[in-house]
């Protein structure tokens, strides 16, 4: 029945190929421009990155840029994908930055962190190319009541939330995934975060958005409501947010080096 649903859900733009296939991430960015809704919600998230970002010397680069658009928001942005597509600056692999010491002042991602294999990885990589006062900024899904319904009988991605591990095999750059990360290692697993890197503070984290995203389609659905229904799905979000732990998709994760 879940099955039957996703594929009558499922965007005919992006429904035939694979999601590891770049033309799948160049298809993507075609649909967000297209639904408004959708379209929307990304630049509520981008604003919100980009004033995560701190002045000062030091070059930003985003992680997984392939279907978004946060260099409109950032202009000095450096664009980046772990394949390659149109308007990418860079090809690179999370776990290992070409980047020098210190040489950078923020790192942006949306829904990039749960794609990579080795988050430790990834986390000694930023501390080393951040400089002090540099920030990593993210949008990730969360971990909620209501969210892990949603993903784990309507998304198409993995969602362990009671994996003890912060890692996953490493199968595909987009297939590969654990949804619940992003919340294992801020929040379950906080304080051994903090104590395996010590060197970032925690700023930022807010649980939000419970059903706008949904029912937007996201990339991978077709579009649910229509876009005048937007301002309506904001006001119910806005009555819903006093309880996040239990009415939330994503969080806007903001993270600073000492």
């Amino acid at each position: 029945m879940v099955e039957a649903i996703r594929k009558l859900l499922a965007h005919p733009e992006t429904k035939d190929l694979s999601i590891d296939d770049p033309r799948t991430t160049e298809r993507r960015r075609k649909i967000i421009q297209q639904n408004r809704f959708l379209w929307r919600i990304y630049d509520e998230w981008y604003r919100a990155i980009a004033a995560c970002i701190p002045e000062g010397p030091g070059r930003v680069f985003e992680l997984g840029s392939g279907a978004g658009f946060l260099k409109e928001y950032v202009p000095d942005l450096i664009p980046t994908e772990i394949f390659s597509c149109p308007d990418i600056q860079v090809v690179l692999d999370a776990r290992e930055l070409p980047f020098e010491k210190a040489s950078l002042r923020a790192i942006a991602m949306v829904d990039v962190l749960h794609h990579i294999p080795d988050n430790r990885a990834f986390l000694g990589e930023a501390r080393r190319c951040l400089r002090s006062g540099g920030s990593i900024a993210m949008i990730e899904p969360w971990v909620s009541t209501s969210s892990r319904l949603i993903y784990t009988r309507l998304h198409h991605e993995p969602f362990d939330w009671k994996t003890k591990d912060w890692t996953f095999p490493d199968s595909g750059p987009l297939s590969g995934a654990n949804g619940a990360l992003p919340w294992i290692i801020f929040e379950r697993d906080r304080e051994q975060f903090l104590a395996d890197f010590p060197e970032f503070e925690i700023q930022t984290i807010r649980p939000f958005m419970p059903f706008r995203y949904l029912v937007s389609g996201g990339v991978s659905m077709r579009q649910l409501m229509p876009d005048v229904t937007f301002p309506l799905w904001c006001r119910m979000e806005s009555f819903f947010c006093t309880w996040p732990q239990h009415w939330s998709m994503f969080a806007l994760i903001h993270l600073r080096r000492r």
